[in-house]
């Protein structure tokens, strides 16, 4: 007799996700042709590169490059392409996409993976309405009318709310969020709620976002969250008809974060400040920890100085995936993938 055939290990997982596999292929397709004919040109910029991003919380992936020469240069996985997209936009003015593979260590959830891909784009001389109106015509373009997502059913035909941080925080927590900016006693006090050992005001306000505001929005239909407090801003420049707060905002569905835009800030020495500040900041909160220090992007705060007004966004490909899909864990659309 011949000897049985023992199943291949990834059998039974890869067939458990085929059908959300094969949507993750369609949405692909979708994207692509949406950019493709609004005459984005899409590209591709590298992965390992010298400084990896910013953000004050994320854990990064490092690496190496070792020259013909025998020299080291220290290299880091990228969080985000956004920074060598917008020299592309500020050496080309053209408006560009890229799909790009993503890492983020120390990650790891039904919402969240080490390895994942991105959808960011840019669009020279768009507002942040105008990227609203642009994202909602995509996810009506990729997305079933309805999908489901934590028990909840999002329309995605209607018009996306788009909500104000000041206003979400009145309806929903009771607070004059801006009143408080900075203050964090002031806004423990204002949400009736204890002021945590070493809590800063940006951790009370997370959060309370997580707490109070995130449970209520993009439960019925996506909601974009707009208008950030400045401190907030990150690399979105601020409202000129009100400084207090950043030209920003995040989309939400089914209790999925989706993705994080910006009206580009263009000002390369106010970028710089935020940056040493938030560098400052991950010190602070991680004192001795190695890997923190890569060197600062000078080329890209260069091409800021030329970059023309334009908006830009990244978004999760993997989530739009579960949402198209109706699945709650990011593993399930990714071929390989954890969990």
């Amino acid at each position: 007799m011949p000897d049985s055939v023992v199943p291949h290990p990834d059998s039974a997982r890869i067939a458990d996700r085929l059908p959300f596999l094969l949507r993750r292929n369609l949405v692909l397709r979708g994207v692509r042709a949406f950019f493709d004919a609004r005459g984005y040109v899409e590209v591709e910029t590298p992965y390992a590169v010298p400084t990896p991003g910013e953000e004050v919380h994320l854990k990064v992936f490092s690496t190496e490059r070792a020259g013909a020469d025998g020299t080291r240069q220290p290299l880091w996985l990228h969080t985000s392409p956004e920074f060598a997209m917008k020299r592309i936009v500020a050496a080309t003015g053209l408006p560009v996409y890229q799909l790009a593979r993503v890492w983020r260590n120390a990650e790891g959830s039904r919402l969240h993976a080490h390895e994942f891909t991105m959808l960011e784009w840019y669009r020279p001389a768009a507002t942040l309405d105008a990227l609203m109106d642009e994202t909602e015509t995509l996810l009506r373009g990729v997305l079933p009318p309805v999908v489901r997502a934590g028990g909840d059913k999002i329309g995605i035909a209607a018009p996306f709310e788009r909500l104000r941080v000041a206003d979400a925080f009145h309806r929903y927590a009771g607070v004059d969020i801006l009143a408080t900016q900075g203050d964090a006693a002031a806004l423990a006090r204002a949400a009736d709620c204890d002021l945590r050992r070493g809590e800063t005001w940006e951790d009370l306000f997370f959060r309370l976002m997580m707490a109070r505001i995130e449970p209520h929005i993009g439960r019925i239909r996506p909601t974009f969250l707009t208008h950030w407090p400045a401190s907030q801003a990150a690399l979105a420049r601020r409202d000129p008809a009100d400084p207090r707060v950043a030209l920003r905002f995040e989309l939400y569905a089914g209790g999925i974060e989706l993705a994080n835009a910006f009206e580009e800030l263009t000002d390369s020495t106010e970028q710089r400040q935020r940056f040493e500040a938030d560098r400052a900041r991950r010190r602070a909160l991680y004192p001795g920890e190695a890997g923190l220090d890569w060197p600062m992007d000078e080329a890209f705060l260069s091409a800021l100085d030329t970059l023309p007004p334009c908006a830009g966004i990244a978004l999760g490909f993997d989530r739009l995936v579960m949402l198209a899909a109706g699945t709650g864990r990011i593993s399930d659309v990714q071929w390989m993938g954890e969990g």
